[in-house]
């Protein structure tokens, strides 16, 4: 089914104020919103409007039952002005797994790629082109419908908003292996892109931050004994020359960049390893000398090297290589996302 897309275009565009050299991560936000409403069983044609605050009752219930999802997206500008944007499917496919569990109607995917298409052409002008920056695409989903009984919502919002953004993260990232606290359990939420994921992930990240680290390598629930995930991100360890990341399960997130950099290290020959990882097994190695990188992966970041860990009150630190896996796998996904190289998987999309 093709959606017919009412566009209010905004008065006077705010672009002109907007410094597109010094971006921010997700802070400037783009002209415009898409907004799509689900009332009395179905979802109604979506509609472009300027960029601004929406209006809530006190009893919706997104504020009482957490009845919320987001995805993270970029689009980018190649060498030619081209629009790119990369496996965005996979993004509403995750959105759709994360709505089930939630309980959320899902959208159909012609409804989300072409209200998308058509937010990107009317914003056009905001898709950065200098290097390193995109447009960071932030589709959500939650309930709006009112009332205080505890159950689903009647009334839904799909809305994607936007923000030309620089960098998501700079500098040296040092973690906290976590022994105590977890993201996500068996039979829980961990694998959707559900808001209060990431609210429980504040609390045990802040006392990192208060001894010093950036954040946190959150462990398996029960045990503790194994490594899931880096804070937000899906994590990588390269013991030696072999690159090992952990499988998708109840509490992790199918991540779409893993997905990706799982195929290009097979497209480069570089040895992977999808399986657990002891906390044991890595200590062991950076003792040893054998452990040689750790990285998340994450749309917002895409690569974020970490230069060291702490566990059980010692800190690790990784040694500096001339030529990462990390940096060789984020130039490999970078250069197809803007067009620089050639797509063998079909993953960048043009409008």
């Amino acid at each position: 089914m093709s959606a017919t897309i009412e566009i209010t275009r905004i008065e006077k565009s705010k672009i002109a104020s907007v410094d597109f050299n010094n971006l921010p991560f997700g802070s400037v936000f783009s002209d415009h919103m898409l907004t799509c409403t689900y009332k009395n069983g179905k979802w109604e044609s979506p509609v472009i409007v300027p960029y601004a605050p929406i209006a809530l009752d006190p009893s919706a219930k997104i504020f009482h039952y957490g009845q919320s999802i987001f995805e993270g997206m970029k689009a980018y500008k190649d060498a030619k002005g081209n629009t790119l944007l990369f496996r965005p499917l996979e993004n509403c496919k995750r959105l759709n797994k994360s709505a089930e569990r939630l309980v959320i109607p899902q959208i159909p995917e012609d409804v989300f790629m072409q209200g998308l298409k058509e937010l990107l052409k009317v914003d056009d002008a905001w898709i950065p082109t200098n290097e390193g920056s995109s447009l960071y695409i932030r589709p959500f989903m939650f309930a709006s419908g009112n009332g205080f009984h505890a159950s689903p919502a009647d009334e839904y919002k799909l809305m994607i908003c936007t923000a030309p953004s620089g960098a998501y993260f700079a500098g040296k990232v040092n973690v906290l292996i976590e022994e105590k606290y977890a993201r996500a359990a068996n039979g829980g939420v961990g694998f959707a892109k559900a808001g209060g994921n990431y609210a429980a992930q504040f609390y045990p990240t802040q006392l990192a931050i208060e001894k010093g680290y950036n954040q946190v390598i959150w462990t398996d629930d029960n045990t503790h004994e194994y490594i899931e995930e880096a804070g937000a991100m899906n994590i990588f360890v390269r013991i030696n020359d072999t690159l090992l990341t952990s499988p998708t399960n109840d509490r992790i997130l199918d991540g779409i960049t893993r997905k990706s950099i799982l195929q290009l290290a097979e497209d480069l020959d570089i040895a992977v390893e999808v399986r657990k990882i002891s906390v044991a097994e890595v200590v062991i190695a950076a003792q040893s000398g054998t452990l040689k990188e750790m990285f998340g992966t994450g749309t917002a970041a895409v690569i974020s090297p970490i230069t060291g860990f702490g566990f059980q009150e010692k800190d690790y630190e990784l040694p500096t290589l001339e030529m990462p896996f990390a940096s060789i796998l984020k130039k490999a996904i970078t250069d197809i996302q803007t067009n620089k190289s050639e797509d063998l998987h079909g993953w960048r999309v043009q409008l």
